[in-house]
């Protein structure tokens, strides 16, 4: 449903972002995480037709986005991080300015707008200036409008950015709900915005990606063995040593400790699920087992794994701006 190529994007001598691939399954909800500055924006505005890219491909609905962009743009929502509302209309009126600029039918279209403004919960705010709207309710009107012609392919530019938890919430829902219906990239630099809604990620630093998978996989991919927590009440016996004699454990490390009860990590080779064995040898010991859960990166941890390094970049190195009055007029 979305496919990159080698897309590059530079000013002058300035590269924001570089050489960067990746596809996006239909009905999938993508996320695209990195830390500001990373290239993200600039990346969601080139599959968006708002600028051109320097070199590489990029195909949205099956449509080349630079040579039909007309067609892929028809096929596409976007909710940039600014949303394009015009400030001296209504909700209602704007939302009959955009269903009519974007082709939505007469016959149906004031039926459509009702469906888009109950279903992000925008309903209540139908005879409100724009002007007057708080940030929450800017995002949910721009969250419609980008709905509003019922595309292929949502781009969603930090969806969440200034709504309460109650609202951010009701977001994230809204978004899994229209998973299969619509292929979403889901641009963020809020990690739990990632786990809790996509179900793949790349991660992008400094106009490169830096990985590709699902957050499960990378977890796997990063510790490079497979690692299990058990607490056990051994009653005071050595239990790391008839642990360590099991079949494919290469490692335990005592975590913690409280009067009889002692927790391990216990680490494996890598594919072997040692739960069996391990929850084995604790009962025919005589032993209590109490936890026997994997232990996982968190995506905090994977992020800082992948993004973080020794040195800061130079001053210059990337440039991409956080979002223009300009989105208004080219969303």
């Amino acid at each position: 449903m979305i496919e990159v190529q080698h897309l590059t994007k530079q000013y002058g001598r300035v590269t924001a972002v570089n050489d960067i691939s990746f596809r996006v399954e239909r009905g999938e909800i993508f996320g695209f995480l990195g830390p500001n500055g990373a290239g993200k924006t600039t990346t969601m505005r080139i599959l968006t037709g708002y600028m051109p890219a320097t070199e590489g491909k990029a195909v949205v609905a099956g449509f080349d986005v630079f040579e039909q962009p007309i067609e892929a743009k028809r096929r596409t929502g976007y909710l940039p991080e600014t949303p394009p509302l015009y400030p001296d209309m209504t909700v209602a009126e704007y939302m009959d300015f955009v269903a009519k600029i974007k082709g939505v039918p007469a016959a149906g279209r004031h039926e459509r707008i009702r469906e888009m403004m109950a279903r992000t919960r925008i309903t209540d705010m139908a005879s409100r200036q724009c002007s007057k709207l708080s940030k929450g309710y800017r995002q949910r009107v721009g969250l419609a409008q980008a709905l509003i012609h019922n595309p292929d392919v949502l781009i969603l530019d930090e969806p969440t950015a200034g709504l309460d938890p109650k609202q951010i919430i009701e977001t994230r829902e809204l978004i899994k709900e229209l998973a299969g219906d619509h292929t979403i990239i889901l641009s963020t630099h809020i990690l739990p915005e990632v786990s809790q809604t996509c179900q793949r990620v790349v991660i992008i630093n400094k106009g490169k990606v830096v990985a590709v998978d699902t957050p499960d996989n990378l977890t796997a991919r990063l510790r490079g063995s497979e690692t299990m927590y058990v607490q056990i009440d051994a009653n005071g016996a050595d239990a790391a040593a008839a642990l360590t004699r099991l079949a494919g454990v290469t490692r335990i490390v005592e975590s913690e400790r409280k009067d009889r009860l002692v927790g391990y990590e216990v680490e494996s080779e890598r594919g072997h699920d040692v739960r069996r064995e391990l929850a084995r040898a604790v009962v025919n010991n005589g032993w209590g087992l109490l936890e026997l859960r994997p232990m996982r990166m968190s995506l905090e941890e994977i992020f800082l794994s992948l993004t973080t390094e020794e040195k800061d970049a130079a001053p210059g190195e990337n440039v991409e701006a956080e979002g223009t009055a300009e989105d208004t007029a080219n969303a």
